[in-house]
């Protein structure tokens, strides 16, 4: 049973900072990518960023020059440092991981239960 526990999710003003984190557990054959996804009231679960096994990222444009994703893949975790918040950053933050549960099979999706981020004055 794959789990991913996410962590760091809060309140701050305008151009604060939060990290996030989320850990893996459980069993696979691999983890490939990771990322972050958030979904504000009313809208979709859009993509923040990600990174693959092999450490390259991507940003969604709103976000380049002031988030940045990490992993550590010896502790199965990702991280994503937020800097230079604004407003519109405010959603629920979810942990992404593709996982290969087994060499023969197709990854498969997880997720994390979420973190709220709010950025208000």
């Amino acid at each position: 049973q794959v789990q991913l526990v996410e962590s760091g999710g809060g309140m701050v003003q305008p151009g604060g900072s939060l990290r996030l984190s989320c850990a893996a557990s459980g069993s696979w054959f691999r983890i490939n990518a990771m990322g972050w996804y958030r979904q504000a009231p009313g809208k979709e679960r859009e993509l923040v960023a990600s990174i693959t096994s092999g450490g390259i990222t991507n940003y969604q444009d709103s976000v380049k020059g002031r988030f940045t994703i990490d992993r550590d893949g010896a502790k199965n975790t990702v991280s994503l440092r937020m800097n230079s918040l604004k407003p519109e950053d405010t959603a629920v933050y979810y942990c992404n991981a593709a996982i290969q549960a087994r060499f023969w099979q197709d990854d498969r999706d997880y997720w994390g239960q979420g973190t709220q981020v709010t950025v208000s004055s």
